[in-house]
């Protein structure tokens, strides 16, 4: 506990650039946190969301000490920042956080796999939807504070694409639009709307850390 630092995450906020050092680990507390990969043109796609069920900086695991890529605070929260040795030290002499964190690698890594597929293999509508359920299942209120062209920016498309997903979703009474914020108003309804990855993902992290979801 001494090792950690309470901080707060501000949207758009950049924790972590790539190719900068990997000094520090966080700990989202609330909010959430995107992993996205940065191109030669500056654009950027994510590739996986992290919240309060895990921590940044997974490489640190393995002995890294520069980022591949971004941390981009998503929705505004909380974090506990832990510097990268003291990290190092509570993974060498813990066992039990040791164990933890090898649980989160492989919950990490079935997200990032699903979510490779899921690209290429449902329709924006679909993918839309399980976003917007990710997010929610990481935070405390059906109000996401997000702009549609940071929608548009994590998804890989062009804004008047994700204007008409969010338009479909919003016809079907499921959400909610209002500036720089979607509302969920049908929780089992998006659910419904969305792909399967999403319950996929859900399972497949809930096997590797049990605790993540609260029990209905």
């Amino acid at each position: 506990m001494p090792e950690l630092e309470q901080i707060r995450c501000q949207r758009g906020q950049v924790l972590m650039d790539a190719d900068s050092p990997l000094d520090h680990v966080f700990f989202p507390d609330s909010g959430v946190v995107s992993v996205v990969a940065v191109y030669a043109n500056g654009s950027v796609i994510e590739m996986a969301t992290i919240g309060r069920e895990g921590c940044t900086g997974l490489q640190a695991i393995f002995g890294a000490k520069s980022s591949s890529v971004r941390l981009l605070v998503q929705i505004p929260g909380s974090a506990a920042k832990m510097s990268r040795a003291a990290f190092t030290r509570a993974t060498e002499s813990m066992p039990s956080f040791r164990r933890l964190m090898n649980a989160y690698v492989q919950a990490f890594l079935e997200q990032v796999l699903v979510s490779v597929a899921c690209n290429g293999a449902h329709s924006l509508k679909e993918r839309l939807a399980r976003w917007l359920l990710m997010m929610r299942d990481r935070g405390d209120s059906d109000v996401l504070l997000i702009s549609q062209s940071l929608l548009a920016e994590m998804l890989g498309v062009q804004r008047p694409s994700i204007t008409n997903a969010a338009q479909e979703l919003e016809r079907a009474g499921l959400i909610a639009r209002g500036r720089q914020q979607v509302t969920i108003l049908n929780r089992k309804g998006l659910t419904k709307a969305s792909c399967e990855c999403y319950q996929l993902v859900r399972e497949r992290v809930a096997f590797h850390l049990p605790k993540t979801y609260p029990e209905k």
